[in-house]
């Protein structure tokens, strides 16, 4: 169990998954947790729920912390990290934002102990995949911290890389994202041919997750997979023609390309006007 205070800043969705993992593991004591944020209702709900503590003031909770984790939205970290004074010089910082790199943060809070972790919403379940990676004035204990923090939000990958991180945005982060796009379709699909939703999404959720397991088990590249039930002149080739017609492939890649590229740009914008809702919730 972590024997340290962590302070959320930002008491968001993947905050709360990160709360809510950290305390079904047992990582951590819910009076060593504190959930800040400029809506006093909703840090309200999260003591409620999880038992941690809650504050509206986000300078205060985190000079009080031995971890402090940054989980607002990119668009308001600059106006946010003028506010956080007072971050003791042996404490952590984790950020879980996206197109933030070390160097902004450590700059914008002058700290020099930085985590960078770019996660994504299967860790709401604890199903997710988190890359991340740190300066170089991250200690081992503090690394080790981080791996369990992040470790609640189900795997975890290191890299020496920073650069990985903006790739990490588009792939994985933005990835279910992608995913739910081509659950959508496949369910209407389904609906356009006649089956009621309710079998239409069942159909295809359970082909999802199983064909994903097969793939995890198997081992094999998944052109060697989808070779196996693509019979020659069968529905599947015919399905996957009229895919490859359509630039499917290209269309993939060009989109994790424009998410990289935007991660980029999320890291060098400045501060402006964006709603402050979903960051509550």
């Amino acid at each position: 169990m972590l024997k340290k205070k962590i302070a959320f800043i930002g008491p968001g969705v993947m905050a709360e998954a990160m709360i809510a993992g950290l305390l079904h593991k047992k990582l951590a004591k819910p009076e060593n947790i504190t959930a800040a944020g400029p809506r006093g209702e909703r840090g309200a709900e999260l003591q409620k729920k999880y038992g941690i503590r809650s504050s509206t003031d986000n300078s205060s909770a985190a000079s009080h912390a031995d971890v402090v984790v940054l989980s607002v939205k990119p668009q308001r970290l600059s106006e946010v990290m003028k506010g956080l004074k007072g971050i003791r010089s042996d404490a952590l910082v984790l950020s879980i934002i996206a197109g933030a790199n070390i160097k902004k943060i450590s700059t914008g809070l002058k700290h020099k102990s930085v985590v960078r972790s770019m996660p994504n919403t299967p860790g709401q379940i604890g199903e997710g995949i988190t890359v991340w990676t740190s300066s170089k004035e991250v200690t081992e204990e503090q690394q080790e911290m981080a791996r369990a923090i992040l470790g609640a939000l189900g795997d975890e990958v290191f890299v020496e890389d920073e650069s990985y991180l903006d790739m990490a945005t588009a792939l994985s982060g933005s990835g279910p994202a992608y995913v739910f796009l081509f659950t959508e379709a496949l369910i209407d699909a389904g609906v356009h041919m006649g089956f009621p939703r309710r079998i239409a999404e069942q159909l295809v959720l359970q082909t999802i997750k199983g064909s994903a397991s097969f793939y995890h088990q198997a081992g094999r590249h998944p052109a060697t997979l989808r070779n196996q039930v693509t019979s020659p002149g069968g529905t599947s080739a015919e399905a996957l023609y009229y895919l490859e017609k359509a630039g499917f492939r290209t269309a993939i890649s060009r989109a994790v390309w424009a998410a990289y590229q935007r991660s980029l740009e999320l890291g060098k914008e400045k501060p402006g006007h964006i709603d402050t809702s979903d960051e509550e919730k």
